[in-house]
């Protein structure tokens, strides 16, 4: 439910709850999981949500930004390729996105097609503590929904 926010055009929204999930449920306790570890799906909902990614719907090919709780990441793709993920200022405090770059271009989407991802590249946001209002609100932001 938390990345539905971006396709309702209040991007905002995802990267704060998103964050407050992963920073309150989640720990290396062993009560560190929120609820039964179900075959993987709660840890690699944390893992992939700690990218600032996530898969929403399976089966389409977006994948849904969050919140990425690290400043730096690198991922090494099985095609060889790397994808940075680098957040700028990023800190418990700075969870907003407030701009975006792809591969050295301005990015307002709220959402990375997989061939993008999978082709490599450095995905760039610069963070902060304020909500983002202007960031990722049009149309042409949104994920692909079925729905108006």
């Amino acid at each position: 439910m938390i990345y539905l926010y971006d396709y309702a055009g209040e991007p905002w929204k995802t990267q704060k709850w998103a964050r407050k999930v992963m920073e309150d449920l989640y720990s290396s306790t062993p009560d560190g999981y929120p609820g039964d570890e179900d075959q993987g799906q709660t840890s690699s909902w944390y893992v992939i949500s700690a990218m600032g990614l996530y898969s929403v719907c399976p089966g389409t090919t977006e994948y849904v930004i969050g919140s990425p709780v690290f400043p730096k990441m690198t991922i090494q793709l099985e095609n060889g390729k790397k994808l940075v993920i680098e957040a700028k200022n990023n800190n418990k405090e700075n969870v907003y996105i407030q701009s975006a770059s792809f591969n050295g271009q301005p990015y307002t989407k709220n959402y990375f097609q997989y061939d993008d991802l999978m082709n490599g590249g450095v995905i760039r946001y610069e963070m902060g503590n304020t909500l983002a209002l202007d960031r990722g609100i049009s149309e042409k932001d949104r994920p692909f929904s079925i729905s108006d």
